[in-house]
């Protein structure tokens, strides 16, 4: 992966070199592919651009707070690095690499400043304490290695291998790795995760070989779509009769098999799933019938794909993690009355190659249920005809919704991204008005397709 960066990466120290050479990575990103599509982005402009070689830039220096984030919200002890090249710095401003972002304002930072200094910081809803400092040269249009270690209440950060120091927080106990620009623009690249729990080593010019740790288990984030969705309804390859919910940990691959009933098809949310997904549970090839009661559960971080819904009853999947990612990959859903898709947990919703039609919102982030949360949602390369809302997000709570390759059929009156204030359950929230780019509704009209 380094090897990409050239000569640059190179001249920058043998020891990040050696380290990763060795250690447990597991994720990595150096963008020769053009895209930006494994990450999710919240505010500032980014590309793809040449530098050398292929690198992703944040090119608003006016932007208040631009942020791209990756890897999973599950992540907890493990070292961050990532080349960055500042080529702005405005006054106030940073150009840094983030790990354990729990949210879009609360994560650890290693920032490069204006005057020569390099912070190393704890973010807590957007509260900045500075856990350590440096004075270090700080040129636009020179690149630096930034390196971010979490090993448990400790957080420790280094540049081109030099320590900036370390210091102890409780504010993020695991999340995902980002890049960040304040007022400023910036070149990132190379970007790694090692997962093992050892401090990067000191600079030397002869660097040891050590044995890695065992890394730290993970889950694999499915890769994006990239084929259009199909609205071609599935053929259904036989039928199962199903009289109560069926209970799944692990894999269910129906075949394409199309599971009937369960429930009234009303919108009484007291109906059971007709699914009910343990956590890291896969649901995959289903066609589920109406009724389908209260379709599909995700009681933990889960997987469903290649699932389709004839007639939306009350939701067709609820997803109920504390923590995490869930995704939603392929498949389709006709004849929502209210939310095709609700999130009553927290953590991430990714949602991608899905189609549907005649819906009131293909997401909801629950605005009064009994226990409140910040919770994200990604939609991208989906196709949605006739729908009332996008997504549906609480922006007191810090939701926020990032969608890219949005086409809508006889769309000209969606809402796109719907924001509310969430309250307590018994109440109903209010509606604020349609967001775009404002650090919660993340996507530009060039993202929208209407036809």
């Amino acid at each position: 992966m380094l090897a990409a960066g050239g000569t640059a990466a190179l001249a920058i120290g043998l020891v990040g070199v050696t380290q990763l050479a060795f250690a447990a990575t597991v994720f990595s990103a150096n963008f020769e592919d053009g895209t930006t599509n494994a990450w999710s982005k919240s505010g500032g402009t980014w590309t793809v651009v040449t530098d050398g070689t292929k690198a992703v830039q944040q090119s608003n220096g006016s932007s208040e707070n631009s942020r791209l984030f990756a890897g999973d919200t599950g992540w907890t002890t493990y070292t961050v690095q990532a080349r960055v090249k500042p080529l702005s710095l405005g006054s106030g401003g940073f150009v840094g690499l983030l790990a354990r972002a729990k949210s879009s304002t609360s994560f650890y930072r290693l920032a490069l400043m204006p005057g020569n200094v390099v912070q190393l910081q704890a973010v807590n809803s957007g509260a900045v304490t500075v856990l350590a400092s440096k004075s270090q040269t700080v040129s636009t249009g020179t690149w630096y290695t930034l390196s971010l270690t979490a090993n448990g209440s400790t957080i420790s950060g280094s540049v081109n291998g030099s320590s900036v120091g370390s210091g102890s927080s409780s504010v993020s106990a695991s999340g995902r790795i980002g890049l960040q620009t304040a007022y400023s623009s910036g070149n990132f690249d190379d970007v790694t995760v090692d997962s093992s729990t050892t401090t990067p080593p000191p600079t030397s010019p002869t660097p040891t070989r050590t044995a890695s740790p065992t890394p730290t288990p993970t889950r694999t984030s499915p890769p994006p779509t990239t084929t259009p969705p199909s609205s071609n309804w599935p053929t259904k390859t036989g039928d199962v009769s199903v009289s109560g919910t069926i209970n799944v940990s692990g894999t269910l691959d129906g075949g394409l098999k199309r599971y009937c009933c369960i429930g009234d098809g009303s919108q009484s949310e007291s109906q059971d799933p007709m699914f009910d997904l343990a956590d890291g549970a896969t649901l995959k090839n289903v066609i589920i019938g109406s009724p389908a009661g209260d379709g599909v559960h995700c009681e933990g971080r889960c997987t469903i794909q290649n699932v389709w819904w004839e007639d939306v009853g009350e939701d067709a999947a609820t997803f109920l993690a504390t923590n995490g990612d869930s995704y939603v990959i392929g498949g389709g859903a006709m004849n929502a009355d209210d939310k095709v898709f609700q999130h009553n947990g927290s953590g991430t919703v990714h949602i991608s190659g899905f189609y549907a039609k005649s819906i009131g919102k293909l997401y909801r982030g629950c605005g009064n249920c009994t226990k409140s949360y910040e919770r994200h949602v990604t939609v991208d390369n989906v196709i949605l005809d006739s729908p009332k809302y996008v997504v549906g997000i609480n922006i007191n709570w810090g939701d926020t919704a990032t969608l890219s390759r949005i086409t809508l059929i006889n769309g000209s009156k969606t809402h796109i991204c719907a924001e509310y204030n969430g309250v307590a359950k018994g109440s109903e929230p209010p509606y604020l008005g349609d967001g775009m780019g404002d650090g919660h509704c993340n996507f530009s009209s060039s993202d929208i397709t209407y036809k």
